[in-house]
C-alpha cells in the first residue's frame, strides 16, 4: 500500500513552492521507510526548481539533504532497524552493475544514478525529495547517522559535507598540504571544517572580508578577499589544491595562477553559464582543472563517521516549511550562515 504524505513542491519552473501531498511507494523487501525530521536547502534545489540546469520534472519536491528516523523496514532489510537515525543524500539508486558502481562510485554510474528528486526511478515514476514528511528508500542507498551528530546539523552533510569531503580526500588534502576553499557558503563552510580536520593548512578565498571572523572560527588559517587584485599577486603559486564551491562563473585563469606546479583546481559548484579558459593556464605548471560530484555510498558513510569522530556538523539556520520560498531568495542573496534546514514537522 502506498502512503500519502504532505510535502512542499514547485508546481512549475520558477513557481513558488507550495504545500501539497504526494504518494510514497509501498515498503518493499529491501526498503526503509524514513520519518523525515530535517531537510537541508541546497543551492542545487534552486537551480533545479527554476530549471537553471535544463529541463526538469514538475511538480518537483526538492531536497537531497535528508535526516530522519527509521519507521519501518522491509522483510529483507539487514542494515537498519526501526528507530535508527539515518540519512539520504543526492541519489537513491544506480544500476549497481557497471564498473563505477562496483568500485563504490555510484555517483558516477555509467548508466546514470537515480537522483533523490527530479529523476525517474526504475519503476518509471518520478522521484520526490526531502521536503516531505516521509520517504521510502532502498537500504543500499540509506546512510547511518552516527551518535554525536545532531540530526538537524547532520542533514546538510548528506550533500554539502560529502561534496567537499570527496575531492579533499581524492586530492590528498592533509598535513603539509596548502588548500584553498573558494566561497564561504553552504558548501564552503563545510569544506573549511573538513580540510582543517584533515590536517591541511586552509585558506578561504572570498569576494570580501565580511565573513573573515567566521572563516577563522571554522578552521581557516588565512582569509583573503578576491575582490582585491593584490590577493592574486600575493598568493601566486601557493596552493596544492583549490576547491571552488561557488555557483557563479569565475576567472579561471586568475585562480589557476594560484596553484603550485602539479596543483589542482576542482569545481564542486556548478554555474549555469559556460566559463572561458586559456589553456596555457593549465599547460604552464602541469596544473589540473577538474570537477567533482558527490561521493559514493561507502565514502558518504566514511564522511559521516569522520564528522562524528571530529565533532563536525553543519552551521545551520532552522526554518519552518512556510519559510522555504523566503529562504530561496536569501540563499541567492548569500544571506545565510550557512545552511537553511527545514523542520519537517512544520510541513
Amino acid at each position: 500500500m502506498t502512503t500519502t504524505v504532505a510535502a512542499y513542491a514547485a508546481p512549475a519552473a520558477k513557481a513558488p513552492l507550495e504545500r501539497t501531498t504526494i504518494e510514497r511507494r509501498e515498503v518493499g523487501e529491501f526498503d526503509v521507510l524514513i520519518d523525515i525530521k530535517y531537510a537541508g536547502i541546497c543551492h542545487s534545489d534552486i537551480h533545479q526548481a527554476r530549471e537553471g540546469w535544463g529541463e526538469a520534472i514538475f511538480p518537483m519536491v526538492p531536497g537531497h539533504e535528508i535526516a530522519g528516523v527509521v519507521e519501518a523496514v522491509g522483510s529483507g532489510v539487514t542494515k537498519f532497524a526501526v528507530g535508527d537515525k539515518v540519512g539520504v543524500g543526492c541519489m537513491v539508486d544506480s544500476c549497481r552493475e557497471c564498473e563505477n558502481c562496483a568500485a563504490g562510485l555510484e555517483q558516477y554510474c555509467l548508466k546514470g544514478n537515480v537522483g533523490t528528486y527530479n529523476a525517474v526511478g526504475k519503476d518509471g515514476e518520478p522521484t520526490y525529495g526531502g521536503y516531505a514528511e516521509k520517504i521510502v528508500v532502498d537500504e543500499a542507498f540509506t546512510l547511518r547517522i552516527p551518535d554525536g551528530i545532531a540530526l538537524d546539523e547532520a542533514a546538510p552533510l548528506l550533500c554539502a559535507g560529502i561534496t567537499t569531503y570527496s575531492p579533499l580526500k581524492h586530492w590528498n588534502a592533509g598535513p603539509g598540504k596548502k588548500v584553498a576553499v573558494v566561497g564561504l557558503g553552504g558548501l564552503g563552510h563545510m569544506g573549511v571544517k573538513l580540510a582543517h580536520a584533515l590536517g591541511a593548512e586552509v585558506t578561504v578565498l572570498s569576494q570580501s572580508l565580511r565573513k573573515r571572523e567566521d572563516g577563522l572560527k571554522l578552521g581557516a588559517d588565512h582569509y583573503y578577499a578576491t575582490s582585491d587584485e593584490a590577493t592574486f599577486k600575493e598568493l601566486a603559486g601557493t596552493f596544492d589544491l583549490i576547491v571552488s564551491t561557488v555557483s557563479a562563473p569565475l576567472n579561471l585563469d586568475a585562480y589557476l595562477s594560484l596553484l603550485k606546479t602539479d596543483g589542482a583546481f576542482v569545481n564542486v559548484g556548478a554555474p549555469e553559464e559556460p566559463v572561458a579558459l586559456n589553456l596555457f593556464s593549465v599547460i604552464a605548471g602541469r596544473k589540473t582543472l577538474a570537477g567533482s560530484g558527490i561521493g559514493g555510498i561507502r565514502e558518504t558513510q566514511e564522511m559521516l563517521d569522520f564528522c562524528a569522530e571530529h565533532g563536525l556538523g553543519a552551521e545551520i539556520e532552522l526554518i519552518r516549511a512556510d519559510q522555504i520560498n523566503e529562504a530561496y531568495e536569501r540563499v541567492l542573496a548569500s544571506d545565510v550562515r550557512y545552511r537553511f534546514v527545514i523542520d519537517t514537522s512544520t510541513i
